[in-house]
């Protein structure tokens, strides 16, 4: 399988959020998120993620 461009990702995101949005709204998709970490802790988050078992995203915050 071939990678998409980036031209043509670019083109696709948008439309792609049209239709994923009501579907986030609804509750039909959710995000799942494991843990956040402050942006200033991205490498604890990194080693984190690597050593598996996740349930879900890593989320970066910024304050």
């Amino acid at each position: 399988m071939k990678p998409t461009p980036p031209s043509t990702k670019f083109l696709t995101v948008p439309a792609q959020l049209a239709e994923i949005a009501p579907l986030l709204d609804d509750g039909t998709i959710r995000i799942v998120i494991d843990s956040s970490f402050p942006l200033a802790k991205a490498r604890q988050a990194h080693e984190h993620a690597a050593k598996g078992n996740l349930q879900g995203k890593i989320a970066l915050t910024v304050d």
